[in-house]
């Protein structure tokens, strides 16, 4: 295509009925047609990004290979497309306000006066359009946060509607709204989805396709009335029932022929039919597992659905690789001591330590890593979850009484887990962690080099502690190895324990990379060894 065609999704009513899940299938579908697409998010928060906002705030915090970190959304455009995300792929209005001032400050206006229309509008449009021209994608998919009405969105709707008016038959609105079933009356109701798109309207954007989030089916009569409403075709009302999983849904939106009506209205050829036959495999062994493990997710935000969002993903795909269904049992930090440990982690097949920062929940993690160590039971620990298992090894074969992380006693005397040096004259929190995919060079023979099939590879991170190489020989001598190491600066990224059969420890945050099409071998690997672990323990 010889221009590039921006498909932007609002949404109505409620947040959280899934724009991202929507975006990312809709772009699966394209790219199964042979079409090159891109996928973006739009936040309306005024911070530069998420990575100083807690996770109760706003969830899991994702990171690029360029070290951007993003909304958690960017997680799905990845696991559904296999296409990598970067920095251009989040804008929030904290960096579109920070770009006007800068450039204001620079005197790029001339002494204009400056507004939102035109100079912050301009600043979206131009963010939106550059990710386009930038790769000579054929579609750019523009998710936009928060829900119509929102003063924060208004921005973001008006440079909507600029683009529509600028790139007509080039630009198209998807609306995601809610249709609510009323159990009393036993009806679906359409007034919610009216007033939601009368509020677009109102902000001068009418919108092409409106898909509605349901419960129960709709009916034509109720796709023909929301149509009549809403001035779209009947054709142009997409159902988005609830289903069993996620990945159901670009099946879901094929069924409904999602992309087909927005490659007719945009005047766009259908270059070839869907290939989704590996999607389909997926969703098949998902749905069909041979057996099931349970493993034990330990972290001090597991009442949180979304902050570890990518790393449940990631054992899904590997569940389904391994045809077994992983349950994963979410365990609070917090509540593990002496006295509970083996009550609540006696009867896993696996124990995985997630990552996080500060020092509440720590001993919890700390007792968890001890009882997977001594009985036997695959280990996993990711970021924190490493440090941790580095902590737990010195104190208790070591020997070193309270050793730990100078993160959360800078006073301990075996600071077994240190501060980067790159990182101690730096006291900006946003953006300034080890971010980012790095290298890593790992020792033949190891565990690891048998999961990756090679000894070069390239992981993200998101840290700024890291295993204090002073220890090194003594760890070593013990029995816990630094099996992999960042050339670059000799940092430890990745910790196995001889003589156990699955204690895989690392730096790095290797579920930021896992997708349908390409499940991350070491989630792949933990699934198996912990089948392995079942079947030995329960003969």
């Amino acid at each position: 295509m010889a221009e590039t065609r921006y498909i932007f999704t609002t949404g109505g009513v409620a947040s959280s009925l899934g724009k991202g899940i929507i975006s990312s299938s809709l772009a699966k579908l394209l790219i199964s047609r042979g079409f090159r697409v891109a996928i973006q998010k739009l936040d309306p928060y005024i911070n530069i990004d998420p990575g100083t906002l807690n996770p109760y705030e706003h969830g899991e915090c994702f990171v690029t290979d360029d070290g951007a970190e993003t909304d958690l959304d960017l997680g799905h455009y990845e696991r559904f497309t296999n296409v990598r995300t970067s920095q251009a792929n989040n804008v929030t209005t904290g960096r579109i306000y920070q770009a006007v001032i800068d450039k204001e400050r620079r005197g790029d206006y001339l002494g204009e006066t400056v507004q939102v229309i035109p100079h912050i509008t301009d600043e979206i449009k131009n963010r939106i359009q550059l990710l386009g021209s930038s790769s000579n994608y054929d579609f750019v998919i523009t998710e936009i946060g928060g829900t119509v009405g929102d003063i924060e969105s208004l921005p973001y709707i008006e440079s909507v509607r600029q683009m529509k008016w600028e790139l007509g038959n080039r630009c198209l609105v998807i609306h995601l709204t809610l249709v609510p079933y009323l159990a009393s009356s036993g009806e679906l109701k359409t007034k919610p989805t009216q007033h939601s798109v009368k509020m677009l309207l109102e902000s001068g954007v009418q919108p092409d396709v409106i898909v509605c989030r349901t419960e129960k089916h709709l009916t034509q009569a109720i796709r023909n009335k929301i149509a009549l409403f809403c001035n779209v075709n009947p054709s142009a009302v997409i159902e988005s029932i609830d289903v069993e999983t996620i990945y159901d849904v670009p099946m879901l939106m094929r069924d409904e022929k999602l992309d087909q009506v927005v490659l007719e209205k945009m005047q766009v050829p259908i270059r070839k039919q869907h290939d989704l036959k590996h999607w389909e495999q997926f969703l098949h062994k998902l749905k069909n597992p041979i057996g099931e493990v349970n493993i034990g997710l330990v972290g001090k935000y597991v009442e949180l659905r979304d902050a570890y969002k990518s790393i449940t993903e990631s054992f899904i795909h590997a569940g389904a690789e391994n045809q077994y269904k992983v349950n994963l049992i979410m365990i609070h930090s917090e509540s593990i001591n002496e006295s509970t440990c083996k009550h609540l982690l006696k009867d896993l097949d696996g124990i995985l330590v997630a990552p996080g920062f500060g020092e509440r929940g720590i001993e919890g993690k700390i007792i968890a890593i001890r009882f997977a160590r001594e009985n036997k039971i695959p280990f996993f620990g990711i970021c924190l979850g490493m440090q941790c298992a580095v902590i737990e090894f010195g104190r208790n074969v070591l020997g070193y009484k309270d050793a730990h992380s100078t993160e959360m006693n800078p006073a301990t005397p075996y600071p077994v887990i240190d501060i980067m040096e790159a990182q101690k004259k730096i006291d900006k929190k946003g953006g300034t962690m080890r971010l980012g995919s790095y290298p890593c060079t790992i020792s033949p023979k190891s565990i690891v080099s048998e999961v990756y099939n090679t000894t070069e590879i390239v992981e993200r991170h998101r840290h700024r502690f890291e295993f204090n190489n002073a220890y090194i020989t003594e760890y070593e001598k013990v029995g816990m190895v630094p099996v992999g190491i960042n050339n670059q600066n000799n940092l430890v990224e990745i910790i196995e324990l001889r003589d156990h059969p699955w204690f895989v420890a690392v730096q790095f945050h290797p579920e930021y990379k896992s997708t349908v099409a390409s499940p991350h071998p070491l989630f792949v690997h933990f699934v198996k060894a912990t089948i392995q672990y079942k079947k030995v323990h329960s003969k």
